[in-house]
């Protein structure tokens, strides 16, 4: 058992090694760095992308229920036509009353009609029929005004929601609160600016939205118009519990038998939160595996500077050996060497790979503000760093501990 001082003086030798040839030490280093730096600056991004994503996820609804008519696979449209499939107000009714899992619930129904203010004419703008607990489920906020009321829904009031987009396209006031639209030439008052949605992960239209209840977009539709439903529950983990109890319903409610296939597709957020995850780390093994390579080509130049260092320094060996040094401690003091070779390569290279990522919270428009280097990141770059040490410095230290001492004292 070796005094715990000799590894101390070991490495305390290594650095000094390091120190004298520092040229050399550092080309021999290049390799660990590089692949280093690069392993931890290709996760600080696919981290920063990650983490932007699942946060805009969770802004778009984490705890969201999408319900919306669909057509049984390989199915005939004349078997499951339109009228079959579509979904109806007093199904929406009875999920909101029945489903205890559901928090908020409302319609999406759109139409295209001709918008006009004072000042300007928009043809074919997209309506949106929808209920008071439409911002709830949809966590869009009214930044003027007031949002819709159950007053709004049930009364059937003509009035109208608009975006900042609208505003623009119309050429209304800042703030246009209390301002009159024509919508398919009906007078609809202004009662409130809800905000623009911006997601990375879906492209923004950038077009004008006017939304109004859901009772009084009925009236302007046909008869057989298209509708989904969009619902909140309680909390992500809910989602396998909505999706069942709804489904049950709704086959409740359209008489489907056991052996027939839904009508309708009831799908959660959830889906594509896991779905990404998988990949995120799928995408992060991938890139760290190739960039790997680097490492291991760093691997094989400590060998063969170790390999030098063992040829340049075969005197010393044989003094040691001369004086009592077993071979298990040449052996050890050149494997020490060669890890704390390694090791300050990692160093270095979390450094820059740091700095890799800084510079990337400072691209514009990358969107990777939150790119940042997690600390297993850190502890996975300085195991593998001496992992390799291990690896590559185990043949030349094996080779100085086995030297003959009376043939190394006379190499010169």
């Amino acid at each position: 058992m070796l005094n715990p001082l000799f590894y101390i003086q070991a490495i305390a030798l290594a650095l000094g090694q390091i120190w004298a040839n520092k040229t050399r030490s550092l080309l021999t280093m290049l390799g660990i760095i590089i692949g280093v730096a690069s392993v931890t600056a290709v996760i600080a991004a696919l981290v920063g992308l990650r983490t932007r994503v699942l946060s805009e996820f969770e802004g778009f609804g984490a705890s969201k229920i999408f319900i919306f008519p669909s057509r049984p696979e390989g199915s005939a449209r004349n078997v499951y036509p339109f009228e079959r499939i579509r979904l109806r107000p007093e199904e929406l009714t009875a999920i909101s009353e029945q489903a205890a899992s559901v928090r908020s619930i409302t319609p999406v129904a759109t139409l295209g009609l001709d918008v006009r203010s004072d000042r300007a004419q928009l043809d074919g703008v997209t309506i949106t029929g929808i209920w008071p607990d439409w911002h709830d489920v949809e966590r869009r906020a009214v930044i003027l005004g007031r949002p819709f009321n159950a007053i709004d829904e049930e009364n059937a009031r003509q009035v109208c929601l608009v975006n900042d987009r609208a505003i623009l396209e119309l050429q209304l006031e800042a703030d246009p609160v209390g301002r009159y639209l024509l919508i398919g030439g009906r007078r609809f008052l202004i009662v409130g600016v809800v905000e623009t949605l911006t997601l990375t992960i879906v492209p923004s239209t950038n077009t004008a939205e006017i939304f109004i209840p859901f009772s009084v977009a009925v009236k302007l539709l046909p008869r057989d118009f298209f509708m989904s439903f969009s619902a909140r529950i309680g909390s992500p983990e809910l989602a396998d519990e909505a999706k069942a109890e709804i489904t049950a319903l709704m086959r409740r409610m359209r008489g489907l038998e056991p052996d027939e296939p839904d009508t309708f597709r009831v799908a959660a957020i959830d889906q594509f939160i896991s779905q990404f995850k998988a990949l995120a780390a799928g995408i992060t093994a991938i890139a760290g595996g190739i960039v790997g390579i680097s490492l291991l080509v760093g691997g094989i130049g400590i060998m063969n500077i170790m390999l030098v260092s063992v040829s340049e320094r075969t005197r010393e060996i044989g003094l040691r050996k001369a004086v009592g040094a077993t071979p298990a401690a040449i052996l050890i003091q050149f494997l020490l060497e060669a890890i704390t070779l390694c090791a300050v390569g990692g160093l270095i290279g979390v450094a820059i790979g740091q700095a890799f990522a800084f510079g990337l919270t400072k691209i514009p428009g990358a969107q990777l503000d939150q790119a940042e280097v997690p600390l297993w990141a850190i502890a996975m770059a300085f195991a593998f760093s001496g992992l390799v040490g291990i690896v590559f410095g185990m043949f030349p230290a094996i080779k100085a501990s086995q030297l003959d001492p009376i043939e190394a004292l006379r190499h010169e």
